[in-house]
């Protein structure tokens, strides 16, 4: 089955300088794109899913769990189960990040 929420997707501001959109979700598994501004943040937290992260377009500088690293457009990470993690958009750019399970409190 296919499921396309793209053409309802609308974004939400997520974080200072920072907005998300849903792309696609079922109870299973949650797509998002993510587009910061320069210097735009993903504020410090943690969630019990664990989480991909791949950088569409921009640099960023993430913490993942107390590590810092710099991550360039096609280069990703995974962030662990409740790992705390934090990122700061050094140029404007989007992320696409996956979630499993879906992150309920993003509908």
């Amino acid at each position: 089955m296919i499921v396309d929420t793209l053409a309802e997707a609308t974004w939400v501001v997520s974080g200072p300088g920072a907005e998300r959109r849903i792309l696609a979700q079922n109870e299973e598994l949650m797509l998002v794109e993510f587009r910061f501004a320069k210097d735009g943040k993903g504020l410090a937290h943690n969630h019990p899913h664990v989480q991909t992260t791949y950088v569409a377009s921009g640099k960023f500088e993430f913490t993942v769990a107390g590590e810092t690293r710099i991550l360039n457009p096609g280069d990703g990470l995974l962030i662990p189960s409740n790992a705390v993690h934090s990122c700061v958009a050094l140029e404007a750019g989007n992320l696409i990040d996956a979630f499993t399970p879906r992150r309920d409190d993003f509908l």
